[in-house]
């Protein structure tokens, strides 16, 4: 295929180069945004009298048989071409002739990328953020499902305190809150659009940029030229924005993959979202949430990737910037999939709320609400911790719990101790005095839970 920027050279490049050079293997995949961009620049070339009117219909004509054929499989995309920019504006040539060659007019392919690739995050952005509320939104149902499912509170993945199983799995689900404001705000961001940049300084037709903007949905085209080509910032924010999700579904996945095990029991995933081993038929592997937690460092890779390109460039366009889309694609696509198996995964996973219960009455959660309960009584809380401290030590020696020690016993610690202490010291207890706001306690869930829905419902 003939190179369009021939003229200063011959055009004629080694295949290596011209392979090395080419990036049509993957940004092909913005077809349609560039069709899209194309059509809102040949319109707006036409109202500024650039183009007639004749010249605009046949142009858009063009790009929307174009883009029907791409789309329905009739047209195939060719591999020797140098990119998905220049293999739209040479057939469009060869079918419309020498008004094909006049679309290019006022734009260059460094905004015209930088355009494309807006769009096409933009799009990508609306479907994360879909995958992300649907996942939220299962979590939130298995919550309400399991409100009152007490298991034990972990920190330094040592039994801490008892919660219910909605407590935690709402924890995760404000993370994803948060995940899904943070790609709401990249996107809003980056709704700028770069188109009439040219190659960097502008152009000397008299175009309307605010025009094109409008009609591919930006909120105002970008303000600076020299920026406009050579901004990937936007990319940085949805790849860490990207990174910062497949952290938490990572730190999610370590927990099911422990959940799942036979030294937790707590879980039981579905078998479809589960994988046996090649050996040993007593298996049951938790592989879908071990690929989330290592697909997680890929992402981070892609991150640090973009970061290294952009660090030492000069302004304006530099070829280096063609790196960035594999690594933005990759980003995108990966937490895609990672979402589209975790969704059905813990909508079908099955909480083992017997063994959680069970795990919660061992490892002493309740050693807390005792020391709370002496405080009560007006012994001063660094007291009360101490003395609670040393029955703990006695129950290990002699291999019992809390709930085991008689009241006699507990009286040769402290007179302060009652009969009540039993009913205060149990972990329905434990978990039902836990009143302040984002607690464990059941009113406090149940604000949890208001808090989400209310979160759904107000759309992307």
């Amino acid at each position: 295929m003939a190179k369009m920027w021939a003229g200063r050279t011959d055009g004629a490049v080694s295949k290596e180069a011209d392979d090395f050079n080419s990036s049509i293997h993957f940004d092909s995949r913005m077809f349609r945004q560039d069709i899209r961009g194309s059509m809102a620049h040949a319109t707006m070339l036409a109202a500024c009298g650039i183009l007639t009117d004749a010249e605009r219909d046949t142009i858009l004509d063009g790009l929307s048989d174009i883009l029907s054929d791409l789309e329905s499989g009739k047209l195939p995309i060719d591999p020797a071409a140098e990119d998905i920019h220049m293999f739209v504006e040479a057939e469009l040539t060869a079918r419309i002739g020498d008004i094909g060659k006049k679309l290019h007019t006022a734009r260059s392919r460094n905004d015209q990328v930088a355009l494309d690739i807006r769009l096409y995050l933009r799009d990508e952005i609306a479907e994360l953020r879909s995958l992300v509320r649907d996942l939220i939104r299962v979590l939130c149902e298995q919550a309400e499902k399991n409100a009152n499912a007490i298991m034990p509170g972990y920190t330094h993945l040592q039994r801490a305190q008892p919660i219910t199983l909605a407590h935690h799995l709402l924890a995760y689900a404000m993370m994803l809150e948060r995940d899904d404001e943070r790609l709401a705000d990249t996107a809003k961001r980056m709704n700028r659009s770069p188109l009439g940049a040219c190659a960097l300084a502008g152009t000397t037709y008299p175009i309307d940029r605010s025009m094109t903007a409008r009609a591919l949905g930006f909120d105002a085209p970008t303000e600076n030229s020299l920026d406009s080509v050579s901004d990937r910032d936007f990319c940085v924010e949805l790849l860490s924005a990207i990174s910062l999700c497949m952290t938490h579904l990572s730190r999610f996945s370590e927990e099911i993959i422990l959940w799942s095990s036979w030294e937790f029991r707590f879980l039981e995933l579905d078998d479809a979202y589960t994988t046996g081993s090649s050996i040993m038929p007593q298996k049951k592997n938790s592989d879908m949430a071990e690929l989330v937690r290592g697909k997680t460092g890929r992402v981070f890779g892609d991150l640090v990737a973009m970061l290294t390109v952009l660090k030492g460039l000069p302004l304006a366009y530099n070829k280096d910037m063609q790196e960035d889309k594999e690594a933005v694609f990759d980003a995108v696509d990966t937490l895609k999939k990672c979402l589209r198996v975790f969704i059905p995964m813990m909508e079908t996973a099955k909480f083992r709320k017997d063994v959680m219960y069970a795990a919660a009455q061992k490892g002493f959660l309740n050693a807390t609400d005792l020391a709370d309960y002496l405080v009560r009584q007006g012994l001063p809380f660094r007291s009360a911790y101490k003395m609670v401290g040393s029955l703990v030590a006695r129950c290990i020696a002699e291999g019992k719990t809390l709930e085991t020690l008689t009241l006699d016993e507990y009286r040769e610690v402290s007179p302060l101790f009652e009969a009540d202490l039993y009913d205060e010291i149990s972990l329905e207890t434990c978990v039902a005095k836990r009143i302040s706001a984002g607690g464990t306690g059941p009113d406090s869930v149940a604000a949890q839970i208001a808090s989400v829905k209310r979160f759904l419902e107000s759309g992307l």
